[in-house]
């Protein structure tokens, strides 16, 4: 129960984080077509924030389960040695966005906003920001990614969306990134 309330909570700290410049999707974007980014996507980078501090092995799972209705599962470790933990949402898709506007509904009383920025051409890659907030992330469908590639995604977050990534954090996926420059301190080793 304290854990709960203390993610509850968390989740509360993250929607009063201070106001970023991020640019709104470009309305000549074409729709997200929701059927291809279900699945499992691996959380490559984020900006820190209270909820996913110190995770590691950290994915959200996407499942269609209705007309603009997702399911939406986050899994994580607290270390590599650690059990997994899930929370569990839903998550509400604004079709007049084009599909790129997400409500996520945790616990059934926290709402959170999401923006799908871009998606890569073959599915290989998502950039996600918090509209208004100075939070974002980078998804990848797997748990690694060349330092070329995500350096690419991280100037084009700057560049083209004027997200503030500073701050960016790697997620490690995989035990040897522990300890990397870039790369989050798991909350237990």
């Amino acid at each position: 129960m304290r854990l709960t309330v203390s993610i509850a909570l968390a989740f509360l700290l993250v929607l009063g984080l201070p106001v970023a410049h991020a640019k709104d999707t470009p309305t000549d974007e074409p729709a997200v077509d929701l059927s291809k980014i279900m699945g499992t996507w691996y959380v490559i980078a984020r900006m820190p924030n209270p909820v996913e501090r110190g995770h590691v092995t950290s994915r959200d799972e996407y499942t269609l389960v209705e007309d603009g209705k997702v399911a939406v599962r986050y899994l994580y470790r607290d270390g590599f040695g650690e059990p997994e933990k899930e929370v569990s949402a839903r998550a509400s898709v604004d079709a007049e966005s084009g599909n790129r506007d997400w409500r996520v509904w945790f616990y059934k009383v926290i709402p959170a906003k999401q923006r799908i920025l871009e998606i890569a051409p073959d599915g290989s890659w998502m950039l996600i920001s918090y509209p208004g907030r100075d939070l974002a992330w980078i998804f990848a469908r797997k748990p690694d990614m060349s330092r070329d590639q995500y350096r690419k995604l991280v100037d084009k977050m700057r560049d083209d969306y004027s997200i503030y990534t500073d701050k960016l954090k790697r997620v490690p996926q995989l035990r040897e990134q522990v300890d990397r420059l870039g790369f989050e301190v798991p909350n237990k080793r």
